[in-house]
């Protein structure tokens, strides 16, 4: 049987923190579905469909990961109905800081409440991809700075188009 793991996220953009986790994600799991959050409560620059794509370009085009091994969706649902569709019990979320912690920490004892045999794993991103956030790397590119030391060429593209 396979073990298949969710790493849900608004992966806008995605960045090399976010690659970092897919990476190490992809020793330890036989799939991962890298789960793009269309929920109503955020402002986000790029829809759930231009995320899709941003998402897919960074991984197989400019980063030639398997295909076979990743599986990239958008969900509107609870991450732990997410769990049940692709019968997985695992939950993967990034760490950058101990600021992440405390909500990351609320996070999973309320899925783990919503369904108590799904467990939720931290990994943390390489220490130089830890101060990476999607939202700095907004800011940088629409103030014309370089970020091409934080996400992928694809993005960037994307990105500059957005703010262009």
């Amino acid at each position: 049987m396979s073990k298949v793991a969710i790493y849900p996220g608004t992966f806008d953009p995605i960045t090399f923190g976010h690659i970092d986790v897919i990476k190490k994600s992809l020793k330890l799991f036989d799939k991962i579905v890298v789960a793009v959050s269309d929920g109503e409560n955020k402002r986000y620059l790029f829809n759930s469909l231009e995320r899709i794509e941003i998402v897919k370009k960074a991984l197989f085009y400019d980063l030639k990961l398997n295909k076979k091994k990743i599986t990239v969706i958008s969900f509107t649902s609870l991450t732990t109905d997410l769990c049940k569709k692709y019968k997985s019990n695992i939950i993967l979320r990034g760490l950058r800081a101990v600021s992440d912690f405390e909500y990351e920490f609320q996070l999973a004892g309320m899925n783990r409440k919503l369904n108590n045999s799904i467990e939720t794993i931290f990994l943390m991103s390489d220490v130089e991809n830890q101060i990476i956030s999607s939202k700095f790397v907004k800011e940088i590119i629409k103030l014309r700075g370089d970020v091409k030391k934080f996400t992928t060429k694809s993005t960037i593209k994307s990105l500059k188009e957005k703010y262009e």
